[in-house]
């Protein structure tokens, strides 16, 4: 038996995507200024609500009674593509990965696909 639905996690992480995506990028950009703006933390926590909004999607929409499954998977995968994107952009224009943070922001995106 099939637990996940793609078509519910393809809807949220479209959702994800287009909402979490920007703000994250515009997080990073703010927080790597010197000195790190204080507009990283509003942007960071509406990276977040993007999350929450396409892991909440995805739970929605699911079809196969897993809801919190669904929020998780989205918001994961979502988290995971892009952040792998950035993660190799900044690999090749040879800046340093804090790894701690990524794997930390990780953590609460799945908390939030939770919430979602």
């Amino acid at each position: 038996m099939n637990v996940l639905d793609r078509m519910a996690l393809r809807q949220g992480g479209a959702i994800a995507l287009v909402f979490a995506v920007p703000f994250s990028l515009a997080a990073r950009l703010l927080a790597d200024m010197d000195p790190p703006s204080p507009w990283r933390y509003p942007a960071l926590l509406a990276a977040l609500a993007g999350f929450v909004v396409g892991g909440g999607v995805a739970a929605w929409v699911q079809r196969t009674g897993y809801p919190m499954v669904h929020g998780m998977v989205c918001a994961a995968g979502t988290y995971l593509l892009a952040q792998t994107v950035f993660v190799v952009v900044k690999l090749v224009r040879g800046g340093d990965i804090n790894w701690f943070g990524v794997f930390f922001n990780f953590t609460i995106t799945l908390f939030a696909g939770v919430i979602g």
